[in-house]
């Protein structure tokens, strides 16, 4: 993903109402996500910007909600909510939302709207299981990055919508909430960037001194689209960097290793692992000019993890590319 592209969303023109209860213009001290333009219309209605904190997450690794395992991203979280018109409906804020994210690289996770939220997950029932510490639902507590406004009770016409993307080798998570209420839409914006497994991007240097140490080195900085083989375009500097390595070291030969992190189907994560070893592979030999009989792709799926994955951390050190000295 190109740097502070913005995701451009339709939104509606609108004329204001005197029953339309907007402000005039956005609450003071506040400003839009740089990777995020806003709907037409639209207000700030309240801006927070946390340094540091812990958002749980309840979207499983098949893109369902699931709130007894909910994913912990840490890091620094932005919370905007805005409202805009009620002719904004759930459903035309999450196509927008949906394209959007598409057109700009990310990757969504989960986009489900009104019903498909469950008939019982009225906006105070998600409420209290998304913002609410503890209580009867034993709520994940992300009102803890503050509310400015509160969601109507009596009306399931919401939706929710998780995108993820990558900007210079941090993992953003964008999610979205959206209700309708009588005289405005609330859309709660929450953005969170997580921190690399691996802070700095590897180096021609590095991955020298770590194959001399070591014997391989475990690469963070290389990015799939999700359960795909497909190299993102933010690699390309790490894949870069890999070429000048080999090149300088043309009478070694090295394995292209995938690794997958244990979270899904095993035989899935084995063909997915040898897929992405062997883009690798492709990518350093047709766009580096790397010599092909240096190099040859494996794969292992998650036969050899770093850690547990029963943390993000853990999963996301997981899965990975190795380069190995044969």
């Amino acid at each position: 993903m190109e740097k502070r592209l913005l995701l451009l969303l339709v939104g509606v023109v609108i004329i204001l109402s005197p029953l339309y209860a907007q402000r005039a213009s956005d609450v003071e001290n506040s400003k839009d996500y740089p990777l995020l333009s806003r709907f037409k219309g639209s207000v700030i209605e309240f801006y927070k910007d946390t340094k540091w904190g812990k958002y749980l997450l309840p979207v499983s690794a098949e893109g369902a909600i699931d709130w007894a395992k909910p994913m912990a991203l840490e890091g620094r979280v932005v919370r905007i909510q805005y409202t805009v018109s009620p002719d904004n409906n759930s459903e035309f804020v999450l196509h927008n939302y949906k394209s959007a994210f598409k057109k700009a690289g990310f990757e969504v996770l989960i986009a489900i709207a009104n019903e498909e939220l469950g008939v019982s997950d009225r906006p105070h029932t998600w409420n209290d299981k998304y913002y609410v510490s503890g209580g009867y639902y034993n709520g994940l507590n992300n009102g803890k990055f503050g509310m400015g406004m509160g969601f109507p009770t009596w009306n399931n016409k919401h939706c929710f919508i998780v995108a993820r993307g990558n900007d210079s080798g941090q993992d953003i998570y964008a999610v979205i909430y959206a209700i309708v209420d009588t005289n405005y839409t609330i859309i709660t914006q929450d953005i969170i960037e997580v921190e690399s497994v691996e802070t700095g991007l590897v180096s021609a240097e590095s991955i020298s001194d770590d194959i001399s140490a070591k014997g391989h080195i475990a690469i963070y900085d290389i990015h799939f689209d999700g359960d795909k083989a497909t190299i993102k375009p933010e690699s390309a500097k790490a894949i870069e960097n890999i070429a000048k390595f080999l090149k300088s070291n043309t009478g070694k030969k090295y394995f292209i290793v995938g690794h997958a992190a244990g979270v899904g189907d095993f035989d899935q994560g084995m063909r997915l692992s040898v897929d992405r070893a062997k883009a690798v592979l492709s990518e350093l030999v047709t766009k580096h000019g790397v010599d092909e009989n240096q190099l040859k792709a494996y794969g292992v799926g998650a036969l050899c993890p770093l850690a547990s994955n029963r943390t993000d951390e853990g999963i996301a050190k997981n899965r990975r590319v190795e380069i190995v000295e044969q």
